[in-house]
């Protein structure tokens, strides 16, 4: 069966079942025209009974509440992605990359929110954001100097031949 989206969206699904079977329809009808089970119908219909269409209504979620409104998550995520830490007030210094502690503190500073860094991170990754740093490179790399040492260096370092195809010694491949 399919998801229907936010708690009012079910709502009104349940309450279109009941009007349905009000007009006449079978349960079976119904939850085939709805994309549901029949037994959420006649449960639906049950809530119907009990306390009418206020029994319909959508039941708050337990567990405790988010600590971020969703515009405040959108805020967060964008700093995240669009903006450095320096950006928010980080000493230059101090690095360039997002880190769980520092994403923490703006949050708190800017927010008066406060998450334990460890959560933070798994936080993030449920909002599809992982921690990546980026690739550092010396300026000092010579590409060029690397591949020479590789081709040339490394074989004669390592005992074998340098860097050239040998003669195959297989009796069943040709020389």
């Amino acid at each position: 069966m399919r998801r229907h989206g936010c708690p009012e969206a079910l709502a009104r699904l349940r309450r279109v079942a009941v009007e349905r079977l009000q007009e006449g329809w079978e349960p079976q009808e119904v939850a085939e025209a709805m994309g549901v089970h029949v037994s959420s119908v006649c449960r639906w219909f049950d809530a119907f009974d009990r306390g009418g269409w206020d029994g319909l209504l959508p039941v708050p979620a337990s567990g405790r509440p988010a600590k971020l409104s969703p515009r405040q998550e959108q805020a967060v995520l964008s700093w995240v992605r669009d903006r450095t830490p320096q950006d928010l007030g980080f000493a230059a210094d101090a690095g360039s990359h997002w880190t769980a502690r520092r994403l923490a503190a703006v949050i708190r500073r800017r927010m008066d929110v406060s998450f334990n860094h460890r959560y933070l991170n798994d936080w993030l990754r449920r909002r599809g954001v992982t921690p990546q740093l980026p690739q550092l490179v010396p300026r000092e790399r010579d590409d060029a100097a690397i591949a020479r040492w590789v081709r040339h260096t490394w074989p004669a370092i390592k005992g074998g031949r340098t860097w050239r195809a040998r003669p195959s010694s297989s009796p069943t491949k040709r020389a």
